[in-house]
């Protein structure tokens, strides 16, 4: 046995500190159960429904969560048509969720439609491995660090 290149194990890099976050979103009250979310310019409204105790303002946090995953979806989805030649014409994601029963409180489980009408046959798999993988997907199967700090302003 050739001992001279010795295999040292990868180590997964370190998260990335505070300092190296390049993106950011906002966040502040507006009232109630409802808050301003802004990203890049974007506004959002997120708020709880009235059985929830607040005036139903906006979609609430956890809809949001799964609304990221499925038009995350939706775009990859839309890319690998375009890459392909298809057409994206009535590409639809739709997206069901259910709440664990059970602490901590949890989104449980999710199922995605995806209809590509314009997808011919023999692109079915490669597309839904594409679509499988996109960024918040990916995101879920490998979670990132997530610091909660307090401060005096954000």
């Amino acid at each position: 046995m050739d001992t001279r290149h010795a295999t040292i194990p990868l180590q997964p890099p370190a998260p990335p500190s505070a300092a190296d976050l390049p993106e950011r979103v906002e966040v502040a009250h507006a009232g109630g159960e409802s808050y301003l979310i802004t990203v890049r310019g974007h506004t959002l409204v997120t708020g709880q429904p009235e059985q929830g105790g607040g005036d139903d303002a906006g979609a609430t946090p956890t809809e949001l969560f799964v609304a990221s995953l499925a038009s995350c979806v939706a775009y990859y989805a839309g890319r690998f048509l375009s890459r392909h030649g298809a057409s994206r014409e009535g590409l639809r994601v739709s997206a069901e969720f259910g709440l664990a029963a059970d602490r901590p409180a949890r989104v449980a489980a999710v199922r995605l439609r995806v209809a590509a009408p314009g997808l011919p046959a023999e692109r079915r798999p490669a597309f839904l491995a594409v679509i499988s993988r996109c960024t918040v997907h990916n995101s879920l199967r490998r979670p990132p660090e997530v610091v909660v700090e307090l401060t005096d302003d954000a």
